[in-house]
């Protein structure tokens, strides 16, 4: 003979099955547009970029040495639930508080528009940070395309990676680079638009090259 316990449990157990469902299925992936040109929307040469960082960065070190003596005025950026920084063999992970502020700005926007859009989490990867003299002299022995005179040595300006993004979720859904390009694009044309930024966008290098205003 049922009671009313054999009835209730017996609905629980039949439930399970659509809560599990409901539970685990994903939402739908919007669709991923950027209506622009990268070299068109970011195109700010390095006088533009050179004139920012003078106005709000330090005087260029000679080398690491000297570097560690300016650490007090600067703001180190570490890989966070946001952003990672690369391995970097050229650059030191120190930038002025400006800079910091838009690095943060940059990565959870970026966050933000990942999960309007329904998407997994991805977090930007910084390749390069500030750099002294003897980084500068050295990058150019390996890049012909180097600039003697960067902004990167005022701890003004950073360069994120529009190849390579790091999945930091258990989704099911992966985006590919060009779809994450376009939502990094988007990110980066609106703070430009909010006079945040200066930003060229770097074919050879991969690269978002981004100087705080």
């Amino acid at each position: 003979m049922f009671t009313k316990t054999h009835i209730y449990l017996f609905f629980i157990i039949l439930l399970l099955p659509l809560s599990f469902n409901s539970c685990s299925q994903e939402k739908e992936l919007k669709p991923i547009r950027y209506i622009g040109n990268y070299n068109k929307d970011f195109n700010d040469l390095n006088d533009l970029h050179l004139s920012a960082a003078h106005k709000i960065g330090i005087q260029p070190v000679a080398d690491r040495d000297e570097a560690e003596h300016m650490k007090k005025q600067l703001k180190e950026i570490k890989s966070c639930k946001y952003y990672e920084v690369d391995e970097l063999t050229h650059s030191i992970p120190f930038v002025v508080p400006e800079a910091e502020a838009l690095v943060n700005k940059i990565s959870k926007n970026f966050a933000d528009s990942l999960k309007s859009l329904n998407a997994p989490h991805y977090k930007i990867l910084i390749t390069s940070v500030t750099r002294t003299k003897d980084d500068v002299r050295r990058l150019g022995q390996r890049n012909v395309n180097a600039s003697l005179n960067s902004a990167h040595m005022y701890g003004t300006t950073v360069d994120i990676s529009w190849r390579r993004f790091i999945k930091d979720s258990k989704s099911k859904t992966d985006l590919t680079e060009d779809q994450l390009k376009k939502v990094l694009a988007a990110v980066l044309r609106d703070l430009r638009k909010e006079d945040l930024c200066y930003v060229k966008h770097e074919r050879k290098q991969a690269c978002f090259h981004i100087t705080a205003k």
